[in-house]
């Protein structure tokens, strides 16, 4: 019955990842960086206006809040464990188009995080809320696609916010520590409900210390490494870019999938790393205080930049050159991207296992703790306030229950579940591109975003 039941699911995968999908994510991507203008040039602006506070801006949080919030969601267990998923399933050349993802996909995270913030409402209590469901309602009169997205979006906290987070911090645990699964899922389960309770301001406040701790600490673990490999470094370029386009094998064991696994497995590791065209980030993005969208929309695209083409980036590099300098690793046959993350960086002694334990344990609780944000405000939207209480009570047992969960089977449901949602929100995108431009034009020359013109927020 199950391997039944994990065969259907596996169909359906293949399915929405087939390349129709693929079209439509890097076809937004391609397009929204053309009408935007290459808004990826704006990068350096974005990440200026992320540490400067807009306090006299109506919002929730700040934006580094939302940005660090919204960061905590994407940098997770897809930035270590899909990355090596990536490269186990679509070889090295997976790295390259989980890398071009994210470049283009930062004109798609800008875009539809400038509409969620445009046509974000506020509630009664003063609450800020937004995202595709409410671009759809307000923008585009599509009701019915919002509480679809808003459907897909509570069900898949489930799974990429929620069950792959967990299920990835108790292997790392039982295989590293010695600590059983069982009690690893209770405890995480008990501190995400001390979180959660408290709303966005706890999971900002959380997150704003977290996030650029585990960062940081991942980035130079991961320099470190790769200076340990410097000589393969260009070789490990070489042989990414090479298998990214041709199948065959290279040095170190290392074998090309051919180009349609290595686009399929990379661009659908990438856009669940970095999110661009899902429509989760915006969420968190439309209780920012900011005074125009165009403003949050450039602090919330350099998440992409951060996510995928500097963390993923370097991931891969460490994986490919750890391989190529341990030959004993027999990519050829590894189909597990967790086996093979925790073979190459257990390469380098003491470094590579503490980089690979920290770095997950804490990458994976803070997107539990994001996607919970998210998960919340898509209930909210389809069955209003009182469906958040049951919301975050089976969102802890999903948390609890998690490590026991087979993790190929919820990756395979995740994956489906990140398509359902982006077919919506990039329906928004696609849509509205042209209120994107206008509202971009308005404000983009002007640097410093001091335009004094504020977003007409609507009272829900």
């Amino acid at each position: 019955m199950l391997d039944s039941l994990t065969k259907i699911i596996g169909d359906i995968d293949a399915f929405v990842w087939s390349w129709w999908m693929i079209i439509l994510l890097l076809g937004t991507h391609i397009f929204m960086t053309i009408r935007t203008g290459f808004i990826q040039r704006k990068i350096g602006t974005g990440i200026r206006l992320s540490v400067t506070k807009d306090p006299d801006a109506e919002g929730e949080v700040s934006q580094f809040g939302a940005l660090t919030t919204a960061l905590a969601s994407t940098i997770g267990t897809g930035n270590i464990i899909g990355v090596g998923t990536a490269v186990a399933l679509g070889g090295p050349g997976a790295v390259l188009w989980c890398w071009l993802t994210g470049v283009f996909g930062i004109a798609t995270k800008y875009s539809e995080s400038l509409i969620a913030v445009k046509y974000r409402v506020k509630t009664k209590d003063g609450r800020m809320q937004g995202g595709a469901m409410y671009a759809l309602e307000r923008g585009l009169n599509m009701k019915w696609l919002a509480v679809i997205f808003a459907f897909f979006g509570g069900f898949a906290s489930f799974g990429i916010g929620c069950a792959t987070q967990v299920n990835a911090i108790a292997t790392v645990c039982k295989e590293n520590l010695g600590i059983p699964n069982a009690l690893v899922g209770i405890v995480v389960a008990a501190l995400t409900a001390l979180v959660i309770f408290g709303g966005i301001k706890a999971i900002a406040n959380v997150c704003e210390k977290l996030v650029p701790f585990m960062a940081v600490f991942y980035v130079i673990g991961c320099i470190i490494i790769l200076g340990i490999n410097f000589d393969f470094i260009l070789p490990a370029l070489k042989t990414i870019c090479s298998l990214a386009f041709t199948p065959g094998a290279a040095a170190g064991g290392l074998v090309g999938r051919g180009i349609m696994m290595a686009m399929q497995y990379g661009i659908a590791r990438g856009l669940f790393s970095n999110e661009s065209g899902m429509g989760s980030a915006p969420i968190a993005a439309a209780a920012a205080q900011t005074r125009n969208p165009v403003r949050q929309a450039l602090v919330s695209c350099t998440g992409t930049f951060w996510d995928t083409v500097v963390v993923c980036a370097m991931t891969g590099l460490v994986l490919v050159t750890s391989i190529m300098k341990n030959p004993s690793i027999d990519m050829g046959n590894i189909t597990d991207g967790g086996i093979l993350t925790t073979l190459a960086f257990s390469q380098i002694p003491v470094l590579g296992p503490l980089i690979l334990v920290v770095g997950i344990i804490s990458f994976a609780y803070s997107t539990v703790l994001g996607w919970a944000y998210y998960g919340e405000r898509c209930v909210e939207y389809f069955a209003g306030r009182k469906g958040l209480i049951p919301y975050r009570i089976l969102y802890i047992l999903v948390a609890a229950i998690a490590p026991v969960v087979s993790l190929n089977l919820v990756w395979t449901i995740a994956d489906i579940l990140n398509a359902l949602m982006a077919i919506p929100n990039l329906v928004a995108v696609l849509l509205l591109s042209n209120v994107i431009v206008r509202e971009t034009k308005k404000y983009i020359n002007n640097l410093d975003m001091k335009d004094d013109t504020k977003v007409q927020i609507m009272d829900k």
